[in-house]
């Protein structure tokens, strides 16, 4: 394999529209509401050819009974198809302590075992504190774009963005 640097990617508010809610963003729950975020498809189509693009998703709605597995999986199929994404990690956990579920690094740390990927040369664009906190904690290059959403982001991203668009100048 001669790609070694990733683009990682969260899916509700970075790679499609997330709903919100008091608001906070919350997972969409059935393929049918997907949306993509503006210039998403644009973004992954420039960076393709030059790094792995992965997902990475905490979808704890299925454990707290709110959506089927089903629904999530048909979701992440479509994206990956669509996006061309070379793969998806989904932790379904609602425990904070599980090594997987962001802010922890576990699913950055899977998708570096099986694709040898460089970390520190690799990216994450998330929009919530925990993606921030899984990629700071893997060493990646983290990117934030705050949708202003209502919480506070306790982790420091290297650069923040207001739209998808601005990545196109950070990432060459």
């Amino acid at each position: 394999m001669k790609k070694k640097i990733a683009i990682f990617f969260d899916r509700d508010g970075v790679l499609i529209e997330a709903p919100l809610h008091s608001g906070k963003p919350k997972s969409t729950k059935e393929l049918k509401d997907v949306k993509f975020c503006k210039n998403i498809i644009k973004l992954c189509k420039k960076y393709k050819e030059k790094y792995l693009l992965i997902m990475i998703t905490n979808q704890p709605d299925y454990i707290r009974k709110k959506n089927t597995k089903k629904n999530i999986e048909n979701i992440n199929k479509y994206l990956k198809k669509k996006l061309k994404l070379d793969d998806i990690y989904v932790c379904y956990s609602d425990n904070d302590g599980c090594y997987r579920r962001k802010p922890n690094p576990g699913m950055i740390y899977d998708a570096q075992k099986k694709y040898k990927i460089d970390l520190k040369k690799s990216y994450l664009i998330g929009d919530r504190w925990r993606d921030i906190g899984a990629g700071n904690k893997a060493k990646c290059i983290t990117i934030f774009i705050d949708r202003n959403y209502n919480e506070k982001n306790i982790f420091k991203a290297k650069y923040n963005v207001k739209e998808i668009k601005d990545i196109l100048e950070i990432i060459k």
